[in-house]
């Protein structure tokens, strides 16, 4: 994949870098040549996203983006943006054009732009690169190399009691109607997800567990698009889901097309909420949206932009949450259950205390067991699935742990960044995962 790079793009990089902001940090723990801290007005940054401010999940990267840049005095004219790349070999073009402007530190938001990301490090060693969501810099062997993510499967289970605490409150008022329950009288919840990815099954599962925890009996379908931003796609699969009977609407995907939809079906006399991603629902579903999980980005980049410009180490696996106000959930809505703001101060505590553990174990079975060790292994490769081979090889591990309680749990984004919980639990149903 490695390109070679034309005599005169080279000379016109070498006048660059001189130029403009040549002070990163080449490699983990490496400062200056000079060994000097950098400048905020000399450090220069590229951003390629997969989207633009129209999407959601971008938006949250833009904003995270400029409040650390502000926060660390780094002039906004400092940061070039390359906006709705496509997870192709464009991503390799953006790159290559931005440090030809005099980028040395490169990031990109989406997990398709990996490949390309880790391919420009290769070539362009003294620039780092963090690809977001990605899964494999740390067995890389470039040192220039870097994966971040969030633990928003924390904000996903706060989001998830949110919606626990409203079907709580319906079915003892008896307001659900007989389609919202199964033939087992458990209330039925829906979920819009992109695709059937780690990241995704992840944070479902996150979701449901964290109705569970104030309403056992519920059950709960996914509806993919297999796409991360499709109004129409994620207005249709929200669409299918209320037909269904779904009282509550959680979601995965990056536009406001299911809660645009559960807000219209809500003013129709249809007993259904939303909770959304990314930030908050309410401009679109004023009285349906209960609430939406997010990531709090300026605490990754603010970190980041830091350590770059004071020389320090760059985790080659970042990944926060509570305990960093790395992830939140948005305001509340104005239908959210009576009591709902202290039960979420109550288990975003014991989040951040560690007391409460998202994966509890004991909560969830797979297939009719308890999980165990090996059901709980965890191939830390990368592979290349078109011929089964690893691209990059990494342990195979247990991501089970014991506190000092006894309680056994998943211990997610851990291991790496990037998730990766894919057990299909006890009473989730994905309806079309092919």
């Amino acid at each position: 994949m490695k390109k070679i790079v034309s005599a005169f793009f080279a000379a016109m990089l070498a006048v660059s870098m001189l130029v403009g902001c040549g002070s990163g940090n080449a490699g983990a723990g490496a400062g200056t040549e000079s060994g000097n801290t950098a400048e905020a007005t000399d450090l220069k940054i590229g951003v390629i996203l997969v989207g633009d401010e129209t999407e959601t999940y971008t938006k949250a990267h833009i904003d995270g983006i400029n409040e650390a840049a502000d926060s660390l005095g780094i002039p906004r004219d400092n940061i070039q943006w390359k906006e709705r790349v496509e997870e192709s070999e464009d991503c390799y073009d953006a790159a290559k054009a931005l440090i030809a402007d005099g980028c040395t530190l490169v990031i990109s938001n989406s997990y398709g732009h990996q490949d390309f990301m880790a391919e420009a490090a290769e070539e362009f060693s003294d620039v780092n690169f963090v690809a977001m969501t990605g899964d494999y810099a740390a067995i890389s062997g470039l040192d220039n190399f870097y994966n971040a993510f969030t633990n928003v499967y924390e904000s996903r289970y706060v989001s998830g009691v949110v919606a626990g605490m409203k079907v709580a409150e319906l079915d003892a008022a008896g307001e659900i109607p007989a389609e919202g329950y199964d033939e087992n009288g458990n209330v039925k919840i829906g979920y819009v997800g992109a695709y059937p990815y780690a990241e995704v099954v992840s944070g479902y599962t996150a979701f449901y567990l964290g109705i569970q925890s104030v309403f056992p009996n519920v059950v709960m379908d996914v509806q993919y698009t297999n796409s991360w931003f499709d109004i129409e796609g994620e207005a249709a699969a929200a669409d299918v889901l209320i037909k269904r009977g779904c009282v509550v609407i959680g979601q995965h995907a990056d536009s406001t097309g299911a809660p645009d939809t559960v807000e219209k079906a809500w003013q129709n006399g249809q007993v259904v909420y939303s909770v959304g991603y990314n930030m908050s629902m309410l401009d679109v579903a004023p009285d349906a949206a209960l609430t939406s999980a997010t990531n709090n980005w300026v605490a990754y980049y603010k970190e980041l932009f830091a350590a770059v410009l004071n020389g320090t180490e760059i985790p080659q696996d970042w990944a926060r949450g509570y305990a960093d106000d790395a992830v939140s959930i948005t305001e509340l809505g104005p239908n959210v259950a009576e009591g709902t703001a202290e039960k979420v101060a109550e288990v975003e505590s014991a989040i951040k205390d560690g007391s409460l553990h998202v994966f509890d174990t004991s909560k969830f079975t797979v297939g009719g067991a308890a999980v165990t060790d090996e059901t709980a292994m965890v191939d830390l490769s990368y592979m290349d699935y078109s011929t089964m081979t690893a691209v990059y090889e990494g342990d195979t591990v247990s991501a089970l742990k014991t506190d000092e309680n006894g309680v056994t749990y998943f211990d997610e984004s851990v291991l790496r960044a990037a998730p990766y919980f894919q057990l299909r639990i006890d009473g989730i149903t994905e309806l079309n995962a092919n």
